[in-house]
């Protein structure tokens, strides 16, 4: 008690509220916007923090001793913090550890997904009206032209600070080229039908931005850039008296 001073209290009431309170507050937070499962996991780390704080603040040494042993402690805390492991029921081992992807490769699963799931399919339209025009009305959409030249010239992929690829103001001019119907014939899981041709020239505009980060940062600047992409929107027509039903979702 003696050597308890004024200083030593305005400590003790800083601690008392920065632990208990504000940072049980920022924990609750960060689970309500993280998470349970990754606010757990970054929770885990703290020891790491206050080995930080203990070399910098507090002037302890850092040997090389206590910094392996402060990686290896936070790191099995992380895992363990994954529910990886568990102490009830059956449990997959080392196996059960989460291995890192980069979201660069998840990203490009969903997007081949999403092109497969919407351009890459040839539609079976209706049989042809007797008389009627026989002309594709469906240009290619925004997204598809965009779609096609990313495939034809990715920008996707570029490292943050070191390269990275740029496109704005973009301007699409879309041409039919070509527009016609071939005989009919006999398709394959289809059944008599006529292959409805409609092809399609796309020339994008834009302004595209290089920036280089390493070894000589500079950034190129290309106003002019100018890509041209031919699009097919061929589909099928149903040849004949077709009665599908009520539930069909050719035409």
């Amino acid at each position: 008690i003696s050597r308890f001073t004024g200083w030593g209290l305005i400590y003790f009431i800083i601690a008392g509220l920065s632990g208990p309170c504000i940072g049980r507050l920022l924990l609750f937070v960060g689970i309500n916007r993280l998470g349970s499962s990754t606010a757990s996991t970054l929770y885990s780390i703290k020891p790491l923090f206050s080995a930080i704080a203990a070399v910098l603040i507090l002037g302890e040494s850092l040997t090389a001793g206590i910094a392996v042993a402060t990686v290896i402690m936070v790191a099995g805390l992380a895992v363990s913090s994954t529910g990886c492991f568990t102490t009830l029921g059956p449990t997959l081992g080392v196996f059960g550890i989460p291995i890192p992807v980069s979201p660069y490769y998840q990203k490009l699963e969903e997007d081949k997904f999403h092109v497969h799931e919407r351009y890459a399919r040839v539609p079976v339209m209706g049989p042809l009206t007797a008389g009627g025009p026989v002309e594709a009305l469906d240009p290619p959409s925004d997204d598809e032209v965009w779609w096609a030249l990313e495939r034809a010239s990715s920008v996707q992929g570029g490292v943050p600070f070191l390269f990275e690829t740029q496109r704005n103001n973009v301007t699409m001019v879309k041409e039919k080229i070509a527009d016609y119907v071939d005989p009919p014939r006999v398709v394959p899981l289809i059944g008599p039908a006529q292959l409805h041709h409609a092809h399609y020239k796309c020339t994008v505009y834009f302004t595209e931005r290089k920036i280089v980060g390493w070894p000589v940062p500079h950034t190129l600047v290309d106003e002019d850039a100018v890509e041209v992409l031919y699009l097919d929107h061929n589909h099928f027509h149903m040849v004949g008296n077709v009665d599908l039903g009520r539930n069909n979702t050719h035409y």
